[in-house]
């Protein structure tokens, strides 16, 4: 398993485009990002955070996510994810997530990922794919 320490950040950003709004997504009809949209972001700094430290043939998922959606971000405006690593119990990661916009905070929660084993899944994947097919 790789070195994981607690207090660990990590931080993606992105500029809203159209593409990334509640109008444009269909959860709203303004232009400001969508929640879907900064969630997704949230999740990237958290696998961003950890998987370029595991050893090959692993990767994390996402498995729980508790946010909250603070304010508006306009069209326009660029808007950060942070995810600190909280804890690390065995292959499950606890997470600390943060948006902000150019001027203030526009959500937090937190963010659960598992470390799997990407052959096992992918194993798993394809019997539930044979058995869906019987």
């Amino acid at each position: 398993m790789a070195d994981l320490t607690p207090g660990m950040v990590h931080e993606e950003e992105l500029l809203v485009e159209e593409r990334h709004t509640a109008s444009h997504l269909g959860s709203g009809g303004v232009r400001v990002l969508a929640t879907p949209v900064m969630v997704a972001l949230m999740e990237v700094a958290a696998r961003n955070l950890v998987d370029p430290l595991l050893t090959p043939g692993h990767m994390t998922v996402g498995t729980g996510i508790n946010i909250k959606h603070l304010a508006a971000t306009p069209q326009g405006m660029r808007v950060r994810a942070r995810a600190e690593l909280l804890s690390v119990k065995g292959h499950r990661l606890e997470f600390k997530v943060e948006a902000f916009d150019e001027r203030e905070k526009v959500g937090e929660g937190t963010h659960t990922r598992a470390i799997i084993d990407v052959r096992q899944f992918w194993d798993k994947l394809q019997t539930k794919m044979d058995i869906g097919l019987a």
